[in-house]
C-alpha cells in the first residue's frame, strides 16, 4: 500500500487522465482493502469542500471518508464565503492553501478546477464538473471489480448522453482495460477530444466503440450503465430530450440482450421510468446501491493517497 500512497501524495486529481493505469489498479486495491477492513489509513488533516452544485452522494461520501481517516471537513459553501461574492479564484486558492490540506471542488466549468490547482499549493480534487466526474468512475470500477473479480477484458455499455460521466468512463475504462461501448443519440456524442485521449490511453488494452444503435451496444455486455438524460443546468431541455433518448432506456428487454451475468449501474440520482425502469433498478441484477456505497471507499482511498496517510 505504501506504493500507491507515495505515488499519489500531493497530487491533484482533475481528471482520470492524471493517473496511470498502474496507479488506478493500486488505488482500487486500496479501496477494496479499506472496505474489507484489512487496512485502516490514518490522516488527521483538513479537507475543504467547495460545492457550487447540489450534491448528496459526493458531499456525504467525501465528508465521511475524511472523518474515517481521522480528519476534519470544512464545508466552504459559495453562498457562505467570499467565493459567492465574486472573489477571484486565484485569491481564494492562495488563501485556502494556508488553512486546509486539500480541496474537493464541485462546479460547472473545468477551467475553474484547473485555475484552483494552478494557484493552490495543496491537492485539488475534481468532485464533478460539466466536463468530468472522475471520483464517480473510481467507485464504478471498484464495483465492477468486486462483482467480476477483474476488469481487464470486460465490456461496459453506457446508454444515454455523452456527458461528464461518459467522458470519465472513457478515460477510466481505457486505463482499466475495460472495453467500452458508448451508445448516444446523434448529436449527443461525447467530445471528440476526450474520445481521442481515451483511445491513446487504451492502447491495445481495450476497445472504445461509439454508436447510435442501443441494441447493438448492449449485446453480450457485462455491465449496462446509464445517467440522467439532462444533467444539472440542462433541466429546461429535459422535455425536448425525452423522445430523443427514449430508445436508450435501460429496461428489462435491453437487459435480456446483455450477458446473462450482466449487472446494471446508475450514478444517481435517477429519473425512474426515463433512463432506467424501476423494474430494472430494483431488480436482482442492479448493483446501484453497492455502487453508491463505493463512493465512500474509493474516495477514502484517494484521500489517503494524496494526503500521505499512515496505514494501520
Amino acid at each position: 500500500m505504501a506504493t500507491v500512497l507515495n505515488s499519489l501524495q500531493g497530487r491533484d486529481l482533475l481528471s482520470l487522465a492524471d493517473i496511470t493505469a498502474s496507479e488506478l489498479a493500486l488505488l482500487l486495491d486500496l479501496a477494496a482493502q479499506i472496505k474489507a477492513g484489512k487496512v485502516k489509513p490514518h490522516c488527521p488533516q483538513v479537507l475543504g469542500l467547495i460545492f457550487a452544485k447540489a450534491s448528496t452522494r459526493t458531499r456525504v461520501s467525501f465528508s465521511v471518508a475524511m472523518y474515517r481517516l481521522g480528519g476534519q471537513v470544512l464545508d466552504l459553501r459559495p453562498e457562505a464565503t467570499q467565493v459567492g461574492r465574486g472573489e477571484p479564484i486565484e485569491d481564494t486558492a492562495r488563501v485556502l492553501t494556508r488553512y486546509v490540506d486539500a480541496l474537493a471542488i464541485r462546479t460547472f466549468d473545468q477551467q475553474d478546477i484547473i485555475t484552483f490547482a494552478q494557484y493552490a499549493d495543496i491537492p485539488v480534487i475534481n468532485a464533478l464538473t460539466d466536463l468530468e466526474h472522475p471520483c464517480q468512475i473510481l467507485a464504478d470500477l471498484l464495483t465492477v471489480q468486486e462483482i467480476f473479480g477483474q476488469l481487464q477484458g470486460l465490456t461496459l455499455t453506457y446508454l444515454g448522453d455523452g456527458n461528464n460521466v461518459a467522458h470519465s468512463l472513457l478515460l477510466g475504462c481505457a486505463l482499466a482495460g475495460v472495453n467500452l461501448r458508448l451508445a448516444t443519440p446523434p448529436g449527443y456524442q461525447p467530445l471528440p477530444e476526450l474520445v481521442a485521449q481515451a483511445k491513446l490511453l487504451a492502447g491495445d488494452r481495450s476497445t472504445i466503440t461509439l454508436t447510435s444503435d442501443p441494441e447493438q451496444a448492449v449485446a453480450d455486455a457485462h455491465v449496462l450503465y446509464t445517467d440522467v438524460w439532462a444533467s444539472m443546468g440542462q433541466e429546461e431541455s429535459a422535455p425536448n430530450r425525452l423522445p430523443i433518448f427514449k430508445p436508450y432506456q435501460i429496461n428489462q428487454a435491453r437487459l435480456q440482450s446483455a450477458a446473462p451475468e450482466a449487472i446494471v449501474l446508475h450514478c444517481l440520482p435517477a429519473h425512474r421510468q426515463e433512463e432506467i425502469t424501476t423494474e430494472v433498478m430494483e431488480g436482482p441484477q442492479s448493483r446501484v446501491w453497492d455502487q453508491a456505497e463505493n463512493r465512500l471507499h474509493a474516495q477514502q482511498a484517494l484521500l489517503a493517497g494524496i494526503l500521505g496517510a499512515k496505514i494501520d
